[in-house]
């Protein structure tokens, strides 16, 4: 008989990291309840850099911060109809970039739009997690600290 590993476990809260973005730390809420992961944007524009569709943007990391926020530029996978928690739908811009969630690192894909009103900057959704982590909802921040390579 094989033992299986059982799978680090994940608070319904984390602190995170987007190496790719330039983003150390943010604290994401983790959702099993909704498919895509998503990232607050104050703005976005789309362009075409060499043929390549990418999307300009800008995004606090937390809640009632004001000043410039971080500076941030991505490809874009595609655009998404989501429907949102509100339960209206909502065309979104898709982007892949790594996230860092205690020791793990792995790519993702990251849905744009505003979720100012909000408390949480992001959303961990349970593509980026399933088959990675399993989710206590009764705990927060159990993966520590994100672990960026130096």
């Amino acid at each position: 008989m094989t033992t299986r590993k059982p799978k680090p476990l994940l608070g319904w809260r984390e602190w995170v990291a987007l190496p790719g973005l330039g983003v150390g730390r943010i604290r994401a809420k983790v959702d099993t309840g909704a498919r895509t992961s998503a990232l607050d944007t104050v703005w976005m524009e789309e362009f075409d850099e060499g043929g390549v569709r990418r999307v300009r943007f800008e995004l606090f990391t937390a809640k009632g911060e004001r000043g410039p926020g971080n500076q941030c530029v991505a490809d874009i996978v595609e655009s998404r109809w989501v429907t949102n928690s509100g339960g209206g739908k909502e065309n979104r811009v898709v982007i892949r970039t790594p996230v860092v969630i205690g020791a793990f690192n792995k790519e993702i894909e990251i849905t744009l739009t505003n979720r100012n009103s909000m408390k949480f900057r992001m959303l961990l959704g349970r593509t980026a997690i399933m088959k990675t982590f399993n989710v206590n909802p009764g705990r927060s921040y159990l993966a520590g600290e994100p672990r960026l390579e130096t």
